[in-house]
């Protein structure tokens, strides 16, 4: 009779755990009206002289989540994404691929997952970024992610330090 209670037990603390960690994975909404979404981030990319990133991904996709983490750990990658863009995740996944979206920027997706958009002001695609080519190992490399930003940041595209 223990042992079927610490069986059950376990099996309940088990689908307990999968549910709070699910939960608590969520970085992505397949529910969110992205169309929406992004068309207030260019407003307010306009409005702040800033880029929008698009960050497009899944909650499936251990290198979204892993990027995500990254992003807001290491202090310096945080802070030049609130100085120099606005960020939007897009979700992609079989609940929602936002597929009149990824049409729109030439199927971003065909570079797998996560794919980083750079839009500017206008809501002008500027570059999209392979994040695969942001890697070392087995995780992100921060002088790659530093120099993507960088060379991607309105201050880089302002014709005025080129003059």
């Amino acid at each position: 009779m223990k042992r079927i209670l610490v069986l059950i037990f376990l099996l309940t603390a088990g689908l307990a755990s999968n549910k709070i960690f699910s939960q608590v994975k969520q970085v992505y909404n397949p529910n969110a009206d992205a169309a929406a979404e992004l068309k207030a981030a260019i407003n307010l990319a306009q409005d702040s002289a800033k880029h929008v990133l698009i960050i497009i991904g899944g909650n499936w996709c251990s290198w979204c989540l892993k990027f995500n983490n990254y992003i807001h750990d290491d202090l310096q990658i945080d802070s030049l994404l609130r100085n120099d863009f606005v960020v939007v995740k897009v979700n992609y996944s079989k609940e929602q691929k936002n597929l009149p979206l990824l049409k729109r920027f030439d199927y971003p997706q065909r570079f797998g997952f996560p794919v980083f958009l750079i839009l500017n002001g206008k809501g002008e695609l500027l570059h999209t970024q392979d994040s695969g080519l942001l890697e070392s190992g087995s995780g992100y490399d921060k002088k790659k992610v530093t120099n993507f930003l960088r060379l991607w940041s309105p201050k880089a595209l302002d014709p005025k330090k080129y003059d």
